[in-house]
């Protein structure tokens, strides 16, 4: 007796068709967590550019082995937030003067481009999030929490990249924005700083709610000019960041 399978073949009928080859998914990873409380150091200046990291110690301070570390470290080196040398381990990069100028310049056509796409491609539901997002940073402002007001702000940056739909634009974007990260995030260390900031994300929200692509564009273009020139004076000119920008003023 043939088997029901055998017998939808014979008269044309598709049998049973087998599931499809999944992979197995993997339970988040250790180092995925370390590099993110690594990179959050970095940008909050926990560690100075130029700081030789202690594996040892920082095994211990984590409470974790040396394994998912390195791991970790390689990640970051990619991403050129630290230096591996053989021999010497793992450092904090340091900018010259010359990269800081050119890649805050790069930045801000990249930050403008993606402000006229994301104008002709952003949903309500993305302006919505956006929006809540800026109250959320007016609200730390308030408060003088930078680091809430920092990731508040970067998230709105980077969701009008994400808006703009352009894969091509997103992976250059991602890529020099984590080198700029500590910078941005010590660009706003003044209070006066902070205040001009805001006035541009309420400048850009009102862009976005009237699909001003040439209007996001040049606020944009011009924040990340003006945060290029608040950092500059914080770089001497043999390319090591001056002691001045570890230091926490007024805000």
């Amino acid at each position: 007796m043939q088997n029901s399978y055998n017998d939808d073949r014979a008269t044309g009928v598709a049998g049973p068709i087998p599931p499809p080859s999944l992979p197995r998914l993997e339970r988040p990873r250790l180092h995925d967590t370390v590099v993110g409380h690594l990179r959050q150091c970095i940008v909050e200046g926990v560690f100075a550019p130029g700081t030789k990291l202690n594996e040892r110690e920082l095994c211990d301070t984590l409470g974790i082995s040396r394994t998912p570390l390195r791991e970790a470290l390689k990640v970051l080196a990619a991403e050129g937030l630290i230096d591996l040398a053989p021999n010497r381990g793992a450092s904090i990069s340091r900018m010259s003067e010359a990269e800081v100028r050119e890649s805050f310049e790069l930045m801000s056509g990249l930050e403008a481009f993606s402000g006229e796409l994301a104008c002709e491609r952003i949903t309500a539901a993305e302006l919505a999030q956006i929006k809540a997002l800026h109250y959320g940073m007016l609200a730390c402002r308030a408060q003088n929490d930078l680091p809430g007001y920092y990731s508040r702000n970067q998230e709105i940056h980077d969701r009008i990249n994400e808006a703009a739909r352009n894969g091509a634009l997103r992976q250059t974007y991602q890529s020099i924005n984590r080198r700029l990260q500590a910078l941005r995030f010590r660009s706003n260390q003044q209070s006066g700083k902070w205040d001009d900031a805001v006035e541009d994300h309420e400048e850009m929200i009102r862009a976005l709610e009237a699909r001003d692509g040439k209007r996001l564009a040049a606020v944009l273009k011009r924040h990340l000019l003006e945060k290029r020139d608040a950092v500059l004076p914080l770089v001497s000119g043999d390319g090591t960041e001056a002691k001045n920008l570890l230091k926490t003023t007024d805000a």
